[in-house]
């Protein structure tokens, strides 16, 4: 198709198929909503990921049916991130199936070693989020939530709400 520019082919090849495989990515998230590049959790984030890798494929594909592929490859994620968001939303016994829940790392000032240890997340890696996160002091942290996301929450400061941790594995006495 691209023949006739001689050694300019590759080039507008690539610039024609990666424009073509943003356009159609832009087209899935508008059927799929805001959730489409959200890092809402873990999945929704490797979804992004993987999609990016896709878009970059299909730019660089020499041949129509691996092309073909790479397009059909950005629409499986979205779909698979489209049924595991509806499932998540309908069912709370798939949610949790599906979904890690958030993590207490450190109470009150306190590292909780073996909450960290499951998480593989050392001392030194809150130090640098406590440092980062304006706490004076480490009395001054209230709560460090490892959330779905990988995310750290530093919640320090003045008129903590201890219903920000209702849902946080080993926020209440029984866990």
């Amino acid at each position: 198709m691209f023949a006739f520019l001689g050694p300019l082919a590759p080039l507008l090849r690539a610039l024609v198929l990666t424009s073509s495989a943003i356009l159609w990515t832009l087209c899935l998230a508008r059927l799929v909503g805001l959730r489409a590049f959200s890092k809402a959790t873990a999945f929704d984030f490797a979804a992004t990921v993987a999609t990016g890798s896709l878009v970059a494929q299909a730019g660089t594909r020499s041949d129509w049916p691996s092309y073909l592929q790479a397009m059909a490859a950005i629409g499986a994620v979205f779909l698979v991130q489209f049924l595991l968001a509806t499932g998540r939303s309908r069912s709370a016994w798939f949610k949790q199936l599906v979904d890690n829940r958030p993590l207490l790392l450190m109470r009150n000032g306190e590292f909780r070693l073996s909450a960290m240890q499951s998480a593989r997340v050392s001392k030194a890696t809150l130090m640098e989020k406590i440092r980062s996160s304006g706490a004076k002091r480490l009395e001054d942290v209230h709560a460090i939530v490892l959330e779905t996301t990988g995310d750290l929450s530093i919640m320090a400061g003045d008129g903590f709400d201890e219903s920000l941790l209702s849902g946080v594995r080993g926020a209440s006495h029984s866990e």
